[in-house]
């Protein structure tokens, strides 16, 4: 069957923008494809530098012919209404049929040839093309990401006729730039282009060119004895780069090597596109780097390493400049610059949240197991390097800088020592982490706290990390902080953020969430749950600001499913405990996890469905009986437990109550699931057998009373009504 090629060339198209773009292409034809009723065996698309291309295999070489049905008024309408149906089919009166009493319209369509189709979806795909930035040139109308040059269209060997702004569809493409043929040449089918590109030194598929740049840069840094630093978002950047990319080699002057590791790396990354190099078997840097060229050159790239060199070597001056500038200047000192920095406009400055961030990092500090003076301290610093000459130069690096500069300064203020002496050991050496907790938690700080001359280095090296990790985790692939007073921070600054947007009413919309709202809760659900810190989240809600803490709190629990679902979990479980009224994430996934493992058993799945059934029966009482409802709760009477079936339901719910009430108290949740499975029999069988409406009023209360049992025993695992399935 007949093939689709289509390639849309520009000028350079931004390689963050590539991926997507061949995505949205596949999107929007095969949409429209699908509108017009064409099927097809295979669809596939490709980005690069200066293309977007599309082939689609197996098209039919037209439309089939088809009838339209469209129902009309009814067949006694008024006039009116008849003549502006007819209008709009272009039929009679007497071509329409009448089905009970109402009148349709049975349209013949004659299938349209598929280059005709391909032209308009060609057009209305280039038109309304979804680019993040466009920009018009010369005298037309078009918009696209950057100057659209030349459209290939061919159908089944055949140009399709297309013309949009003046650019008229051919069967012609170009190579690179520099080392293909200067002429343009034919690609009649797929075949034929992807050789001619690959024979003009131009390849196709992104997958194709990272493995090729992965492949290069490895076995050059094996020759030299050194390993690639591997990073993927920068190999997607630079794959978009080059159409024919060649990895070289490049050496760098060995004393940079005294930078911090990140500098250098970020250095290379951001400004210069350069994957780092690292000695094997180690995390210490090598003087080398890898630079991906887009040309092959006749020296094999030596000239071209020695000028990447030097561009390096010029950033990493600046660099140094940066790092022995900086350390100048304590970063306590480096707060009051905060003060002239602007946060957020209805939340203050940068000075402000600081000490917002130090209050609750205090306040979080001793329900992480962390020092609150260490945590405070840590807070207090954490925002510092935001004034550094290197994170203005690289923004990628606060909290990584703040982290090296605290570790080379002197730590005597960092927690105030001016109280009267008198209060020492005798000895010179400073105070350990557990000294300093028991004076922060010292009731009578002016006469008895232990003030001392510095922190011992393992607090500095607290202190740093804390400042060093306090963002994290930024996204789904990084790690969260381990370290307590690391903890302690990184919470309060994910929780000031929450809290302080939703006060203003800065909340996600939609797709929408200009302050990474939806990421901060994720990753203060991540802390949580991977080092098992217990906190009440409406408690820290209510300390850190004026939020709303129900409405945070549900802001959570659909952040909690979100990661549930990723991890196979059952969302609607998160809303089950949720209901309960307890926010502690640590309890809440333990429940969430006991639960979906009972609800896949037989006796769980049973339950549900007695327990569905128990407050249908409810439902239906309250409703004949609304007075009587609240004496659903009183005890049951056992002098009224007539039935076999009933007397042993209401020994097994007295049996799994007071089982459900121990094992709930020590969190011990698959044990309660095992004491609620051993109901599924007894309730069962009362269903079974035991009719609920007896005749006797007082029976069949005491039975009601029964179900309310049944309700309640699984509603102090869960709200089982919000159980889906």
């Amino acid at each position: 069957m007949p093939q689709l090629l289509l390639e849309l060339f520009s000028e350079e198209i931004p390689a963050r923008m590539q991926a997507n773009a061949a995505r949205d292409l596949e999107r929007m034809v095969v949409e429209r494809l699908k509108e017009a009723g064409l099927g097809y065996e295979r669809l596939q698309t490709f980005a690069g530098p200066r293309r977007l291309t599309l082939v689609a295999d197996g098209l039919p070489a037209a439309q089939e012919d088809r009838v339209e049905e469209r129902k009309g008024p009814r067949a006694n309408a008024p006039e009116q209404a008849l003549a502006g149906f007819l209008r709009s089919t272009g039929m009679t009166r007497e071509q329409l049929e009448e089905r009970d009493g109402v009148l349709f319209a049975r349209i013949e369509k004659r299938g349209r040839p598929t280059p005709e189709i391909v032209a308009e979806i060609v057009e209305a795909v280039v038109r309304g093309f979804p680019w993040p930035k466009s920009m018009t040139w010369g005298r037309g109308s078009l918009r696209w990401v950057r100057p659209l040059r030349r459209i290939l269209c061919v159908f089944d060997g055949q140009i399709v006729p297309l013309s949009i702004d003046g650019i008229v569809a051919g069967d012609v493409t170009e190579g690179h730039r520099f080392m293909g043929s200067k002429a343009p040449f034919r690609a009649l089918d797929f075949a034929a282009y992807r050789n001619g590109l690959a024979e003009n030194f131009v390849v196709l598929d992104a997958a194709e060119r990272k493995a090729r740049i992965l492949e290069t840069a490895r076995s050059l840094c094996a020759a030299r004895g050194v390993e690639l630093v591997e990073d993927e978002g920068l190999l997607d950047e630079v794959s978009g780069l080059a159409e024919w990319p060649v990895p070289i080699l490049g050496v760098m002057d060995p004393a940079f090597l005294d930078l911090p590791p990140e500098v250098i790396r970020t250095s290379m990354r951001t400004h210069q596109k350069y994957f780092a190099v690292r000695e094997p078997g180690s995390n210490r840097l090598a003087p080398h780097f890898i630079a991906v060229a887009n040309i092959e050159a006749k020296d094999g790239g030596a000239a071209m390493a020695t000028g990447y060199a030097r561009v390096l070597s010029a950033r990493l001056n600046d660099a140094r400049f940066f790092w022995n500038e900086d350390r100048k200047i304590p970063l306590e000192d480096r707060l009051e610059k905060l003060k002239g920095v602007t946060f957020h406009a209805k939340l203050g400055t940068m000075y402000q949240r600081v000490e917002r961030i130090t209050a609750l990092a205090r306040e979080i500090a001793p329900l992480v197991h962390a020092d609150p003076a260490l945590a405070a301290t840590a807070a207090g610093l954490a925002k510092a390097d935001l004034a550094t000459g290197m994170v203005g130069e690289f923004p990628e690096l606060q909290g990584v800088m703040g982290g090296y500069y605290a570790r080379q300064e002197p730590y005597s203020d960092a927690v105030h020592h001016d109280a009267p002496q008198g209060f020492n050991d005798g000895t010179e050496d400073p105070l350990s982490s557990t000294d300093i907790l028991a004076v922060a938690q010292c009731p009578h700080p002016a006469e008895t706290r232990a003030w001392y001359d510095g922190l011992s280095r393992d607090c500095v090296e607290d202190v740093a990390v804390a400042i060093r990790d306090h963002y994290k985790p930024q996204g789904p692939a990084d790690a969260v902080p381990l370290a307590p007073v690391s903890v302690a921070v990184a919470l309060a600054d994910k929780l000031d953020t929450l809290v302080g947007f939703f006060a203003i009413d800065e909340k996600p919309t939609g797709s929408k969430d200009p302050f990474a709202l939806r990421r901060a809760a994720l990753g203060v659900i991540r802390i949580a749950l991977e080092t098992r810190a217990r906190f009440s989240l409406r408690s820290l809600v209510e300390q850190a600001g004026k939020a709303d803490a129900q409405e945070l709190a549900a802001f959570f629990a659909d952040r909690l499913k979100v990661l549930l679902r990723d991890e196979g979990k059952r969302y609607d479980l998160v809303d089950a405990v949720f209901a309960l009224g307890d926010d502690d994430l640590v309890r809440i996934v333990a429940r969430v996890e006991a639960l979906d493992g009972f609800l896949h058993t037989e006796d769980g799945k049973n339950l549900l469905a007695g327990y569905r059934r128990a407050v249908n029966i409810l439902k239906a009482e309250a409703k004949k009986a609304p007075a009587e409802e609240a004496s659903y709760a009183a005890a049951v009477d056992a002098g009224l437990l007539g039935e076999a079936e009933e007397k042993a339901l209401a020994e097994a719910l007295a049996k799994a109550l007071g089982e459900l009430e121990q094992r709930l108290g020590h969190e011990d949740f698959k044990s309660a699931m095992a004491a609620l499975s051993g109901l599924r029999g007894p309730v069962d069988a009362f269903f079974d057998k035991v009719l609920v409406n007896d005749p006797d009023p007082a029976v069949r209360l005491n039975r009601l009373r029964l179900l309310s049992q049944i309700r309640d025993a699984a509603n102090r695992v869960a709200d089982f009504s919000l159980i889906a399935g």
